[in-house]
């Protein structure tokens, strides 16, 4: 799920629908309600989010502190025109890139991920644990994941689910987090149930695949990727 904060409904409204034609869930806020949402919502659905977009609000530089106390996820900044000096400032306030307008979601989503990628690499643990998972290369911007180089083609929603778990390798992620990845914190059209029978499917393909089970599921507690 990505957020979009801009006091422009216009602006919020068409990145939304923009994120909404490649299948990923994603909503517009204002600036204070946006604000109010993120001091209050439950740590579940603010690990659901997979990236930030802070467009027009006089507010901007404080709400990136703000998010870098609640989320880990990365704060993109969209630009209306080229300026250095907001640039800059923008960085300073702690956004992790900043983006000229027009841009594609699935460049931002990529960006994003690039994002993503240091993260996991300071976080990393041990550097020298055997990944039985270096067959399976899993992509963030639309496309299809891979395994030995072959394409493993999934539907739209365990494709996300895998891209939620693996992004999270390690973490144990319930049910309710799984589904406000992919169907958005916000989503009241479809039960949160959907996500087992998803998980399910999506974890035999991988097993036929791969030969193991990659995600580990305990009832009443979640799922986390393992590899």
């Amino acid at each position: 799920m990505y957020i979009i904060v801009d006091e422009r409904p216009l602006v919020a409204n068409g990145y939304v629908a923009s994120f909404g034609r490649e299948g990923v869930a994603s909503v517009g806020l204002y600036t204070q309600e946006f604000s109010e949402w993120l001091q209050a919502a439950p740590r579940m659905d603010v690990d659901a989010v997979q990236g930030f977009l802070l467009g027009e609000s006089d507010r901007r530089s404080g709400l990136a502190g703000m998010i870098q106390r609640r989320s880990k996820a990365p704060i993109i900044a969209l630009s209306d025109a080229r300026c250095l000096d907001q640039t800059l400032d923008l960085f300073v306030a702690g956004v992790d890139d900043v983006v000229r307008k027009p841009v594609h979601v699935r460049e931002i989503m990529a960006r994003s991920e690039a994002i993503w990628r240091r993260t996991r690499r300071e976080d990393a643990k041990d550097a020298f644990a055997v990944d039985r998972t270096a067959r399976l290369k899993v992509f963030f911007d639309g496309r299809d994941t891979e395994i030995d180089g072959e394409k493993l083609s999934l539907p739209r929603r365990e494709r996300q689910i895998l891209e939620f778990l693996f992004r999270n390798r390690g973490r144990r992620m319930n049910r309710t987090q799984v589904y406000n990845a992919v169907y958005g914190a916000f989503s009241t059209d479809t039960d949160e149930s959907v996500v087992e029978g998803h998980i399910s499917k999506l974890r035999k393909k991988l097993r036929t695949a791969l030969g193991f089970d990659p995600i580990e599921v305990k009832r009443y507690m979640g799922y986390v990727f393992v590899g």
